[in-house]
């Protein structure tokens, strides 16, 4: 019998659905404590994910889920950064 590599699923904190790692965006919290985008998903740090889809990071901004997940205030000014960081995919 071969046995089935496990996939790795992660909580979206938009949709609060379960996916699989891949499908989801990682956004990280260095140990120097500078949130960014971890599109390499191998970034130190805690990850917080949300899905690719502009809906579930609309909700994840106004439920204030970044500060929650971090535990600690996330300034306007990454919030927008990250947000043009999702909407322009070919700067990746």
């Amino acid at each position: 019998m071969k046995m089935q590599k496990k996939i790795p699923l992660r909580q979206c904190l938009g949709c609060r659905e379960h996916k699989q790692k891949s499908e989801l965006i990682r956004v990280v919290k260095s140990p120097e404590g500078e949130i960014s985008l971890d599109f390499t998903e191998k970034k130190p740090g805690r990850g917080a994910y949300v899905c690719r889809e502009p809906g579930c990071f609309k909700k994840v901004i106004k439920s204030n889920a970044f500060s929650r997940a971090f535990k600690t205030q996330v300034s306007a000014d990454i919030i927008a950064e990250l947000q043009t960081e999702l909407e322009n995919p070919e700067n990746r």
